[in-house]
C-alpha cells in the first residue's frame, strides 16, 4: 500500500520523519475514503467536537455570571496568566505541528515553570488537547492510516490509564508531587534529545493485543499524571519494536482522541472555573501556531529541531524541579 504522507511532504522531510519514527506533517486533509464506518466515525468525532465546543461557550457566556460578555472577555485579555497560557499554546502547538509530537509534555512543562499545579498543568493540557487530537485523528482516519486491530488494543487500556492517573492527581497534594512531574518530564526531554540520534529500521510486526495493552496503561496514565508523554512513549515503543509507522502512528493518534475526552471529562469535577482562563489561552495560542509550524517544518532539519525541542524541555523541567526541592 502507498504510503499515503508521500503526497503531503517533500521527499526529504518525508525521510527524515519516517526513519526517526515521527508522526508526518499533513499540509491538508485527504478526502474520506467511501467507508460508511470511517464516516460514521468521522462524523461522530466532528459532533463532539462541536458539541464540547458550544458547551465550553455556554459555561463562558451563561446567565450565572454576572458579567456580560463584553466584560467577560475584557478581563480576559488584560489578564497576564492568559497570555502567559497562550504564548505556552503558541509554542507547544507550534513544536507539534512541526514534530507530529510533544504538545503535551512541551505545555505542561512551561505550565509548570509558571508555577502551575501539576493538576491544573495536566487538566488545562487535555482540554486544550481534545481539538488538536481529534482533528489530527480524523485526518488519519481519512488518509487510511488507522490499524483497527491495534487502534482497538489501544483505546481501552488507554482510556483506563488515563482515568487512573487523573484519581491520583485529583487525591495527592500538588506540592509533593510537582517534583516527581517535573523529573518525569525532564526524562521526556532527554527522551525526545535521545532520539534525535536513533534511526528507525523498518521491518514487518504483527499486533499483538496482550503486548500492546500494558504499553498503552502504563503510556495513557503517565501522560494524564505528567500532562503529556502518551505519543513518546506508545508511538516510539511500537515503532522501534518493528510496527509499521504510518498505520501505528494514525492508530496512536486516533486513540488518543479518546484517552484526551475521557481524561477531560474526569477533571471537570475536580477542576474549579479558573482553568477556562488556562484552557482558552493554550486554545487560542495554538490556533496561531500553524504558519510558524510550517515555517520551521520548511527551514529546520527534523533532527536539529528535535535536539533543539529535547534540550528546551529538559532544561525547563530540571529548574522546576530544582526549584520544588529547594523551594
Amino acid at each position: 500500500m502507498e504510503d499515503a504522507r508521500a503526497q503531503y511532504l517533500p521527499d526529504e522531510i518525508e525521510r527524515e520523519h519516517v526513519e526517526l519514527g515521527l508522526p508526518p506533517v499533513e499540509e491538508e486533509v485527504a478526502r474520506a475514503r467511501k467507508s460508511p464506518l470511517l464516516q460514521v466515525i468521522t462524523y461522530v468525532v466532528m459532533a463532539m467536537l462541536v458539541a464540547l465546543a458550544g458547551y465550553l461557550l455556554y459555561l463562558l457566556f451563561s446567565g450565572q455570571h454576572q458579567r456580560t460578555a463584553t466584560q467577560i472577555l475584557l478581563d480576559t485579555v488584560q489578564d497576564p496568566a492568559f497570555w502567559s497560557a497562550f504564548g505556552v499554546g503558541l509554542v507547544a502547538q507550534m513544536i507539534d505541528g512541526a514534530l507530529g509530537m510533544a504538545y503535551g509534555v512541551t505545555a505542561s512543562s512551561f505550565l509548570l515553570a509558571t508555577g502551575a499545579s501539576p493538576l491544573v498543568a495536566s487538566g488545562a493540557t487535555h482540554l486544550a488537547e481534545v481539538f488538536t487530537t481529534g482533528i489530527s485523528g480524523v485526518s488519519h482516519l481519512h488518509m487510511g492510516n488507522v490499524n483497527k486491530k491495534l487502534f482497538f488494543s489501544l483505546v481501552i487500556p488507554g482510556v483506563t490509564g488515563g482515568l487512573l492517573g487523573t484519581y491520583v492527581l485529583g487525591n495527592i497534594d500538588g506540592g509533593v508531587l510537582k517534583p516527581w512531574i517535573s523529573g518525569y518530564l525532564l526524562l521526556m526531554g532527554l527522551y525526545v534529545l535521545a532520539k534525535a540520534f536513533r534511526r528507525i529500521v523498518l521491518v514487518k510486526t504483527d499486533v499483538r493485543p496482550s503486548r500492546v495493552a500494558p504499553l498503552a496503561l502504563f503510556g495513557s496514565f503517565m501522560d494524564a499524571t505528567g500532562g503529556g508523554g502518551w505519543g513518546p512513549i506508545v508511538t516510539t515503543s511500537l515503532v522501534g519494536a518493528g510496527h509499521d509507522p504510518r498505520t501505528t502512528i494514525g492508530s496512536v493518534n486516533f486513540a488518543e482522541f479518546f484517552l484526551t475526552v475521557a481524561v477531560s471529562a474526569a477533571f471537570f469535577s475536580i477542576l474549579d472555573a479558573s482553568i477556562w482562563l488556562t484552557v482558552s489561552g493554550l486554545v487560542l495560542g495554538g490556533m496561531f501556531a500553524a504558519p510558524f509550524a510550517a515555517y520551521v517544518t520548511g527551514h529546520v532539519k527534523t533532527r536539529y529541531l528535535m535536539v533543539l525541542v529535547g534540550t528546551l524541555i529538559s532544561g525547563i523541567s530540571a529548574w522546576t524541579l530544582y526549584r520544588s526541592l529547594v523551594g
